[in-house]
């Protein structure tokens, strides 16, 4: 086993293509939020640190955690997994842009997807529009296939064109519903320096991994239960994108629907299996 300061002297390499010292800290982070326990956690970093070398990779690293709490509890396999399961909502935006109002909704928001808005200058679709306590909300979704992308500034500057052109147009109007009242930016990814920097200027409130701090999208999530079903490690990929195409993105709609689990043309011994999984990765009694 490595020696404790051996780990700083690592270098591995991030789904961006840059490299940076392993961090034992972070994945030890990481592994408890998936809902590890310290003894599980002490011997996944363990596994891993005895046989890491310079020139990992951060996939690779995510790959080997995910296999060893997967033998350990598939829950918190599937909660570890949480990135690159929203990534798997793709190739389209269109099941974020769901899941995004899913969340919206068990906010308190009604929600509507896909909406043409008139603008001063063209007319826009909305990926969002969100509605609670008399306020109206113009939600853009900016999703992205792969970790290490993040949403820069001109993601944000192109997304406040749009709220101004639209809000041009609305400003000649009276009365109060027709009317947006804040823009949102909210992306499965990090969001860049400059692009935090612009949204703080303008007063657009955005939302990706890690960002706000404490109240990024990972951790809304964590503390809703709404996981989606590309968490789930005891269905296959093919099945899950079948679900995705019947425009159902939560665990919790697919226990709702065991019609819909039926479908998947498993055994009944596979669905209950199923079942359990989501009950435990959504902490349902």
């Amino acid at each position: 086993m490595k020696k404790k300061n051996e780990e700083h002297t690592i270098m591995i390499e991030k789904a961006s293509g840059q490299t940076e010292l392993f961090s034992e800290t972070k994945l030890r982070r990481s592994l408890r939020r998936s809902g590890a326990s310290v003894v599980e956690v002490d011997q996944v970093v363990e596994d891993i640190t005895s046989v890491l070398k310079t020139g990992a990779s951060t996939q690779q690293i995510y790959k080997n955690a995910f296999s060893l709490l997967k033998k350990r509890r598939r829950s918190i396999a599937g909660r570890y997994s949480l990135k690159k399961a929203i990534l798997d909502l793709g190739p389209s935006g269109f099941a974020f842009e769901k899941y995004i109002s899913e969340l919206l909704a068990l906010d308190g928001f009604s929600v509507q997807q896909g909406v043409m808005v008139k603008g001063a200058c063209v007319s826009h679709e909305v990926d969002v529009v969100a509605e609670k306590d008399n306020q109206h909300i113009m939600v853009e979704c900016k999703f992205h296939n792969q970790a290490g992308i993040r949403s820069d500034i001109k993601v944000a500057l192109y997304i406040q064109a749009r709220f101004e052109d639209i809000e041009k147009a609305w400003k000649k109007k009276t009365g109060h519903a027709q009317k947006f009242h804040e823009v949102w930016l909210v992306t499965n990814t990090k969001l860049s320096s400059d692009a935090i920097r612009y949204a703080e200027c303008v007063g657009m409130k955005a939302i990706g991994w890690d960002y706000p701090i404490g109240k990024g999208l990972e951790r809304r999530v964590d503390d809703s239960g709404l996981h989606p079903i590309t968490c789930l490690t005891s269905m296959g990929k093919a099945q899950k994108q079948q679900l995705l195409g019947k425009g159902i993105v939560l665990c919790k709609q697919l226990l709702q629907n065991k019609k819909a689990i039926r479908s998947l043309g498993y055994s009944a011994s596979k669905r209950d299996a199923i079942v359990k999984e989501i009950h435990q990765l959504c902490h349902l009694p």
